[in-house]
């Protein structure tokens, strides 16, 4: 009965570290940008888009959907690099114990 109660304790801490880890990135910033700096995304750690930028030059002698193209690589980019951070710190957050019967 022990284990499982040694078992229980872990779940609540993991739990409890992925709850700050999630804390954690929600203040962490993300800077993107496409088309040579046309279009910059600011996103959070969790890939929360929190601004978009857009260069006025970008309206001279293009269409709506280069704009749609450079928005979209730009937000596509910051994603990933949320995800790619959400996974470094997961790696960090030690596993559960395998138990057997």
């Amino acid at each position: 009965m022990a284990d499982l109660q040694q078992l229980f304790q872990l779940g609540q801490q993991m739990q409890g570290r992925l709850q700050q880890l999630q804390t954690e990135l929600a203040g962490r910033t993300i800077e993107t940008s496409a088309g040579g700096g046309m279009v910059r995304i600011t996103a959070d750690g969790r890939g929360t888009v929190r601004s978009v930028v857009v260069d006025p030059g970008v309206f001279e002698g293009h269409d709506a959907e280069f704009l749609g193209d450079l928005v979209l690589a730009a937000v596509s980019e910051a994603q990933r690099r949320a995800a790619d951070l959400l996974q470094a710190e997961m790696r960090k957050v030690p596993s559960l114990p395998f138990v057997t019967g």
